[in-house]
């Protein structure tokens, strides 16, 4: 049955449903209906703070395909793990279904990424960002003296397989993370992840390290004890000497380190 056949109807028993999965792979339903809605292999559970009424679409030049809104009343969306970022980045589907027969009508209404979740007057607002945002990415990209990859995707392809370890936190205080045995600035501009404790599945910078301490870009939101396990992944200062001596990938390297800048006309005689 089409959306239109349903909306024919004399009553009408339609309800929204949306399907989230955060980047550390948790995913959940939610539903406008007053109870549960079991769909595939997925359990839509009920939300009545996300509402019909709090989804509005307009696609613009601007890239913004949509806002969603909600007041935090479901249980597996806490205000801490929004403001944590825990939900930043994560894809949303957003479809229409009937409670009497739940996925025999199952339309598409949206389908995007979740902006930066912001806070207001006790609820929750987003930007869902959809296939509008993609046009607003440049057709070449600028030039730079760094290096425009990240240290292992596609581009700077170097194996991070044996550029990752697991540690074994001994303690934190504000951003500095105890972790004895680390070779000192291995880490510095890389990633740690939590995976353990009340932390667990939140990916966090790292400025630098000594051989006993990584020092994080913010301490972490929710305390930490002793014993938590983290994945540290190495990092890269995107300067191509570090490019060629440390990870042998010069051929690799997507910047410009020798192409003049734009003083090069505005530089006196003799100068360096």
């Amino acid at each position: 049955m089409s959306g239109l056949e349903a909306l024919d109807r004399p009553l009408a028993t339609l309800a929204f449903c949306w399907r989230i999965e955060r980047r550390d792979g948790v995913t959940i339903g939610l539903t406008s209906h007053d109870r549960d809605l079991a769909i595939g292999h997925l359990l839509y559970r009920a939300a009545p703070g996300m509402t019909p009424s709090a989804v509005r679409s307009g696609i613009g030049v601007e890239g913004s395909d949509a806002d969603v809104e909600g007041a935090l009343t479901a249980d597996a969306i806490s205000e801490a793990d929004l403001m944590a970022g825990r939900w930043d980045g994560a894809a949303l589907e957003l479809r229409l279904t009937e409670w009497e027969a739940p996925g025999d009508l199952w339309l598409l209404l949206a389908r995007g990424e979740i902006g930066a979740v912001a806070r207001k007057a006790g609820a929750f607002t987003t930007e869902l960002v959809g296939a509008m945002a993609a046009l607003k990415a440049p057709v070449a990209p600028s030039t730079s003296p760094d290096c425009r990859a990240a240290l292992g995707d596609r581009q700077c392809r170097v194996d991070l397989a044996g550029r990752r370890r697991v540690v074994v936190v001994a303690g934190v205080e504000d951003a500095v993370v105890a972790v004895p045995g680390v070779a000192a600035g291995a880490y510095a501009f890389g990633t740690l992840r939590w995976l353990t404790g009340a932390n667990g599945g939140i990916v966090q910078g790292v400025v630098d390290n000594d051989d006993g301490a990584v020092t994080l870009v913010d301490p972490p939101p929710f305390a930490v004890e002793a014993g938590a396990l983290a994945l540290l992944t190495e990092g890269c200062d995107r300067q191509l000497a570090t490019c060629a001596g440390r990870f042998g990938n010069a051929v690799n390297f997507r910047g410009e380190p020798y192409l003049p800048g734009t003083d090069l006309l505005t530089r006196y005689p003799g100068a360096a």
